[in-house]
């Protein structure tokens, strides 16, 4: 898991480069061997890909009769990119990605559920020097504060946060900086607050030179949906036995999850690199059984209001249609 796991910021080149990976790239149709439905998929490491992980290494994935290949990327960009231009089958991301992509008209569709921010499980804070003295969004008026991309879900949470609690975010001045050195930039005072999430939170926290201010993604909703598995509409219209095996294995893989975190760390560990010592004692995500339009759409609200978008739209336009 590294500190650009939450980047997912589309550039005008990005766009552009999706538009050509669309215009030029034919839709891969997955190669069979045997019985078994051959899939290349793609994901950020952070723990909301942790069930399609073990579903692969558990052979979840071939029961359903599908042949895997997990791949780690960077950035929801990058998956984004790589599932438009037909490298992946099926990418997993941050939803701000999608919900920007949706809006410059790029065809992805949300296939199956990812990672479910509960605010009773804040697995994302917004932390501060151990001396520090805010409390309220209005303290914050004016401050520096480190995100990972301008656009990004931590710039939406923060936004909505210090607008609920007294300050004014227009007033903010954000920056850019890998989740990574948000602890030591706070500890040499190059920035007022950060934006965090685990394990690198906990890492954070344990060396006593920082704390949690709040939980910005609180600010949004008590229960949302931050990552989602998808790919693009033509794949699914023309594959749609494919996306049906694929989004039942997701389902069961993170009902497993939910209820046994200590069966999966092997498979995160291997993936990510971060010692299976930090994960078991990180806080772990919880990961949506059923996908839902309704967790999806306070993301795109905040989303319009922090003008990371022009506008909301409905959430359900990012879902497959019924019978795709």
């Amino acid at each position: 898991m590294n500190g650009r796991a939450m980047q997912n910021r589309f550039s005008r080149r990005e766009i552009l480069a999706l538009g050509a990976a669309f215009a030029t790239a034919s839709v891969a149709t997955p190669a069979f061997a045997q019985t078994l439905t051959s899939l290349k998929l793609g994901g950020v490491p952070e723990d909301s890909i942790t069930p399609a992980l073990w579903a692969a290494q558990s052979g979840l994935f071939r029961k359903n009769g599908l042949d895997v290949d997990v791949q780690s990327q960077r950035s929801g960009s990058a998956v984004a990119a790589a599932v438009a231009g037909g490298s992946y089958n099926f990418g997993k991301s941050s939803l701000p990605s999608l919900i920007i992509a949706h809006t410059r008209n790029v065809p992805f569709v949300i296939v199956a559920p990812g990672g479910l921010y509960e605010a009773s499980n804040p697995i994302i804070g917004l932390l501060v020097r151990s001396d520090s003295k805010f409390k309220t969004g209005a303290d914050l008026n004016g401050k520096t504060i480190a995100v990972s991309s301008l656009s990004d879900m931590y710039t939406i949470a923060t936004r909505e946060w210090v607008d609920k609690h007294g300050g004014d975010s227009s007033t903010l001045k954000l920056i850019e900086m890998p989740i990574s050195a948000v602890a030591p930039a706070l500890e040499a005072q190059r920035i007022d607050a950060g934006c965090c999430i685990e394990p690198e939170m906990h890492a954070a926290l344990a060396t006593g030179k920082v704390k949690t201010l709040c939980a910005p993604c609180d600010a949004i909703a008590s229960d949302f949906l931050y990552t989602g598995w998808f790919s693009t509409a033509e794949y699914a219209q023309k594959n749609p036995a494919v996306v049906d095996a694929f989004a039942r294995t997701i389902r069961e893989a993170n009902a497993y999850f939910n209820k046994h975190r200590s069966a999966t760390d092997d498979a995160l560990s291997k993936f990510s690199g971060v010692p299976i010592a930090m994960i078991q004692t990180m806080r772990r995500v919880n990961d949506a059984t059923t996908l839902d339009a309704k967790l999806i759409q306070p993301l795109i609200d905040a989303a319009a209001r922090a003008k990371v978008i022009a506008a909301p739209f409905d959430a359900r336009e990012l879902l497959l249609a019924p019978g795709h």
